[in-house]
């Protein structure tokens, strides 16, 4: 009972940053892509190659840690449900160039940013 406390207290935290996130870039930066669907991916990719090394080659720690950041927290925050979806509409309208754009700029990025948060990992 404790680990689903604790997944859902993450789940919390992360829904509520990706919401605010999204709406935050799609106001600032404009809603024409979904820049705040691709900063959420990589930042949450980031966190999940970063905190996965670290938690388990460089200290020890509570395993409901990961619980807590890793299937809670980055598991709401990042969006790549959200991302199918956005990729899929682009196609369905015929805007093939923003299907692509978002497809290549989000699995290179947060492949990119999970390895580093592994080697930033490795480093510390």
């Amino acid at each position: 009972m404790i680990d689903f406390l604790v997944i859902s207290l993450g789940a919390i935290v992360g829904a509520n940053a990706r919401y605010f996130i999204g709406r935050y870039a799609a106001k600032i930066i404009g809603p024409e892509f979904p820049y705040g669907t691709l900063f959420i991916n990589v930042v949450g990719s980031a966190i999940v190659g970063f905190f996965i090394v670290w938690a388990s080659e460089r200290v020890v720690i509570d395993p409901r840690w990961r619980l807590l950041l890793v299937v809670g927290f980055c598991g709401s925050l990042t969006t790549f449900s959200g991302y199918a979806f956005e990729t899929m509409t682009y196609i369905d309208y015929g805007h093939w160039a923003l299907a692509l754009t978002n497809f290549f700029s989000n699995n290179l990025l947060c492949l990119g940013a999970a390895l580093g948060g592994m080697y930033l990992a490795r480093l510390l």
